[in-house]
């Protein structure tokens, strides 16, 4: 009797379990609820290659559902105008996410889109099709950016202003770059000295800017060094800046009406690897002991190599470079220094060409407007956010700072435009 007994309890509790894990694979199966309000929009302001899908998330897509219920929404796409043209798979946006980009659209072809929710062991909802196809248009002009249209035409428009005023004859005054004005003085003094000039151009080749700027300069040196009768030497870590270099020092002598003088042999090329040319040109520097050194151009770890073996030959040294890493390094023992923007000022600063010095003004009129519009921004955002900490639970009408604060963040700085 106890036996038939136990049997039949052992017998319901596997019927039970049976019973649960059918229940819990039945639940585990059950769909998600689709998501609603899909809809799709076209791009604005793009080359008509993108359309934007929007939907309301799935009423299963909860974030503090365990286990979740929504894993993933799977987005497809078809050409409304192909009759054989099947839905495929776009992408897989996850869970909690509302919005997708499709970037691969055909300009005017109109599209169909569809979406699913994908629930646990891949189970997905109904699916879900916007009511009409969405063609992707190409626009002219991005309203978006009309901030940014007003900023360029603005800085273009004064380079363009100033470059006029300087062909016409008006003089445009360019404060003195110290640096440069060096020149004749180290030069001077290694023509009393009875000594070298040495220019080094830098260990980068000359499709660097910073190479190019260097460049420029030596050709006011070059000059300086003809006009002294003084020996210039600029040996080079790429063949190319030495072929150049050789041009604008030939050059620079002829301008001189010194053409006799140019020796090519004095511009040489050594190596392209990094510290077997600083190797070299410091070896040179202290058995030749120049007595001015000139280092224009883009620098690394040797800077200050090449800077402590000029200062300790006690030669006159002028630095320029554009790399913020090596600056400190050129500052500290160097006698001058071009910091950035007057490295690349240099150009315009010797040649003193109408061309040059209208761009270098314009450039300088824009970012004088940019400097003051960011104070102003500054300015703005300040006291709309002293101004809102202050304000009261009744006072929650924005005022005119709190406004403009708005629209720089939506507009200027955004999306916004001129909306």
């Amino acid at each position: 009797m106890q036996y038939q007994t136990f049997k039949s309890a052992l017998s319901l509790l596997l019927l039970t379990i049976v019973a649960a894990s059918e229940f819990s694979a039945i639940q585990a199966a059950e769909p998600p609820a689709s998501p609603s309000d899909f809809r799709a929009e076209d791009v604005p302001g793009d080359a008509g290659t993108a359309i934007d899908l929007f939907w309301t998330l799935s009423p299963d897509d909860q974030p503090d559902l365990k286990p979740r219920k929504v894993l993933r929404y799977v987005i497809y796409r078809k050409e409304a105008d192909n009759a054989e043209s099947k839905f495929e798979n776009i992408g897989e946006p996850t869970y909690q996410v509302n919005t997708f980009r499709d970037s691969n659209c055909k300009t005017g072809t109109p599209y169909l889109y569809q979406i699913e929710a994908v629930g646990q062991e891949g189970v997905t909802s109904a699916p879900v099709v916007i009511k009409e196809p969405v063609i992707a248009s190409l626009q002219w002009f991005n309203q978006q950016r009309e901030w940014f249209a007003v900023f360029v035409v603005l800085i273009c428009g004064s380079v363009i202003f100033f470059i006029r005023l300087a062909r016409s004859g008006k003089e445009l005054k360019v404060r003195k770059i110290a640096g440069l004005e060096a020149i004749n003085d180290a030069v001077g003094r290694a023509t009393e000295m009875g000594r070298s000039c040495l220019f080094v151009p830098g260990i980068q080749d000359i499709n660097d800017i910073q190479t190019v700027a260097g460049i420029t300069v030596l050709a006011q040196v070059a000059e300086t060094t003809a006009d002294y009768r003084a020996t210039l030497e600029v040996p080079t870590s790429r063949s190319l800046v030495m072929t150049t270099a050789r041009d604008t020092v030939e050059a620079a002598y002829l301008a001189a009406g010194r053409p006799d003088e140019y020796n090519e042999d004095d511009i040489y090329y050594i190596t392209d690897e990094q510290f077997g040319y600083v190797a070299s040109v410091t070896g040179k520097m202290v058995r030749d002991k120049p007595a001015a050194c000139f280092y224009m151009g883009a620098f690394y770890a040797e800077s200050l190599i090449l800077a402590e073996t000029g200062n300790s030959v006690g030669a006159i040294q002028v630095a320029g470079t554009a790399m913020p890493t090596q600056l400190p390094f050129f500052v500290a023992a160097c006698d001058f220094t071009l910091i950035g923007e007057e490295f690349f000022a240099a150009s315009a600063y010797l040649s003193g060409e109408p061309q040059q010095l209208g761009s270098l003004k314009g450039q300088d009129f824009g970012k004088l407007i940019g400097g003051l519009l960011l104070i102003a921004g500054c300015l703005i955002m300040t006291l709309s956010s002293i101004q809102s900490r202050g304000a009261t639970p009744e006072k929650q009408q924005p005022t005119y700072l709190q406004s403009a604060s708005n629209y720089i963040i939506q507009n200027i700085l955004g999306k916004g435009g001129f909306k």
